[in-house]
């Protein structure tokens, strides 16, 4: 499996797609794929998870939704990669960008930038078949890398400015 294969299995279809139709989309792809296969891909999706396992990060989950869990961070940073590569990329680079973000998936009337076990999709197919459980490979060090965000106010707004616009505290 290549990098551009698993950015096209993990990327929805419009951003705003709800959390069950995501899941049980890539459910559909992953389970032709081989053992082999589904491997590499849960593989590319620890890498992934780990690559967003920043504090600058979890700052911009803070802002969206009040995100104060490891388990929640999880699920945001799935939600993260199933925006796709480019989305993804731009992101990491400035969590802030996520302000620009068009449409989201919603929950109650407020955004929802949450995917319940999309990380664990894969190991699922794979033990149902083989019984047994894929590898692990972890999702991120101990704690978050960089440095811890401020829930004070005024740091959030001057360090994430379009996101504060667009999710006032």
């Amino acid at each position: 499996m290549t990098e551009a294969e698993f950015w096209q299995l993990v990327t929805r279809s419009s951003p705003e797609q709800d959390q069950s139709s995501l899941a049980d989309n890539l459910k559909a792809k992953l389970e032709p794929l081989t053992d082999g296969e589904l491997v590499e891909f849960d593989k590319f999706f620890g890498q992934q998870m780990r690559r967003s396992y920043f504090w600058s990060m979890w700052g911009a989950a803070y802002i969206i939704t009040g995100c104060d869990s490891e388990y929640a961070f999880a699920e945001f940073r799935c939600f993260l990669i199933s925006l796709g590569k480019e989305w993804y990329d731009k992101v990491i680079e400035s969590p802030d960008l996520l302000g620009t973000l068009d449409q989201w998936p919603e929950k109650d009337g407020y955004a929802y930038p949450f995917l319940d076990e999309y990380d664990l999709i894969a190991g699922q197919i794979f033990e149902d078949r083989t019984g047994e459980e894929l590898p692990f490979v972890p999702s991120g060090m101990a704690t978050p890398q960089g440095k811890k965000f401020s829930t004070k106010k005024k740091l959030l707004k001057s360090n994430y400015p379009q996101l504060s616009e667009r999710f006032p505290f």
